[in-house]
């Protein structure tokens, strides 16, 4: 497959679960990757995967909360392969506590990354992709149009101003070619969710169990599958498509 071929994709949070599918899935359809991360060891192997199957690929350490940082590694992306057609801001962090819970340095870091980071991400990326006519996709959540249970106050927050940052963004760039959409993954089997789901534990079992009976589908989601949406809205098979936001989520949204 090669509907990427010649196209460059900057990803974030590339080392693990969703980032990790999509920098694999880009890699396979031909796209050279820019794996970044802050978990150094696991981020060089997924670079290392796709070399080994005759793709390219580089790792880079990225703090997405860093001006500097993006500055650094947008640079060494361009200087490494000469463009960036494709950003996905993945990076995320979670936290679940509430209004009365919750503290101003976990709410602030929370933001930084998962807020912020989206904003510096376009903003340090956007000269090439303008040039590139390219496409940015920005990872949200479910709970991005939604309060959920009332828990993860900092988290939801992070995630309705990702949704709507990128409808800001799709309109501001339509007229320059750079197409803009968020994707809103229902409870995927990744690493920051598997801890609530797979703990071995009475109340593992039971968060398992109310996800699966709240999804229509009756199942947690792949990162795979969400790789897989991902690579369409940044494809030219979505030439027409933005300011947009693809739930996939197993049907969560549809009660």
């Amino acid at each position: 497959m090669g509907r990427f071929s010649g196209k460059v994709a900057l990803v974030t949070g590339g080392a693990r679960g969703i980032g990790k599918a999509t920098c694999e899935r880009l890699g396979r359809e031909g796209c050279a990757v820019a794996v970044t991360d802050c978990i150094d060891d696991e981020g060089e192997a997924v670079a290392k995967s796709i070399r080994d199957t005759e793709g390219r690929a580089i790792y880079l350490h990225l703090d997405v909360s860093s001006e500097n940082a993006w500055r650094e590694v947008v640079a060494r992306v361009v200087s490494a392969f000469g463009r960036i057609d494709v950003l996905v801001n993945n990076a995320g962090i979670a936290r679940l506590e509430d209004v009365e819970t919750e503290t101003l340095e976990g709410y602030s870091k929370l933001i930084s990354v998962n807020q912020t980071g989206v904003w510096l991400g376009m903003k340090s990326c956007i000269e090439q992709l303008k040039k590139a006519k390219g496409a940015i996709i920005n990872v949200s959540s479910i709970y991005g149009a939604g309060g959920g249970n009332g828990t993860a106050i900092a988290y939801h927050a992070s995630k309705g101003a990702v949704r709507l940052m990128t409808k800001n963004a799709a309109i501001r760039y339509a007229k320059e070619n750079v197409r803009v959409n968020s994707i809103h993954p229902g409870f995927i089997d990744t690493p920051m969710v598997a801890p609530f789901m797979k703990g071995g534990d009475a109340a593992s079992a039971q968060f398992r169990a109310y996800v699966e009976t709240m999804t229509p589908m009756g199942r947690v989601g792949q990162p795979e599958e969400i790789a897989s949406a991902i690579a369409f809205l940044a494809s030219s098979d979505a030439s027409y498509v933005t300011g947009s936001e693809l739930y996939v989520d197993g049907g969560w949204t549809a009660w």
